[in-house]
């Protein structure tokens, strides 16, 4: 059974996608840019957008019942693989040993012209809402 995942605000309900889904002990994370709550990509450049889109991750698994380390595979996806070191330099802060399966890809545009990171994952689900 699938079970719908969401923050408040939820900004992805407008283009009629789901923020998570949750398949019995899996949770899909939409991919999750460095938007504020306003919806719009913060200010100060790459690694402020990451921090923000890392930040969206973790509130998006932990309202699935997940969290960062029970992520088991991200796409992060950049507009500019020169920050590949600060991507390194985010999963680092981020994540922990077991460190999840990744893949990093350079892309042309993502939804906003602004934005220039995106972090899709797939994560367990340690615990459900309420428990």
């Amino acid at each position: 059974m699938l079970k719908q995942v969401s923050t408040q605000p939820d900004h992805y309900a407008p283009f009629l996608l789901s923020q998570g889904i949750q398949f019995g002990n899996l949770l899909f994370i939409s991919g999750q840019a460095g938007a504020a709550d306003d919806a719009k990509i913060v200010d100060g450049g790459f690694l402020a957008q990451g921090e923000q889109a890392f930040q969206n991750l973790r509130r998006a698994l932990e309202a699935g019942g997940s969290s960062l380390k029970d992520a088991i595979k991200v796409t992060i996806f950049v507009t500019d693989m020169g920050h590949f070191d600060d991507v390194v330099a985010l999963r680092r802060k981020f994540f922990s040993a077991p460190y999840p399966a990744d893949t990093i890809a350079e892309i042309k545009a993502l939804y906003d012209p602004a934005a220039m990171i995106e972090i899709e994952a797939i994560a367990a689900v340690r615990h459900s809402e309420g428990q």
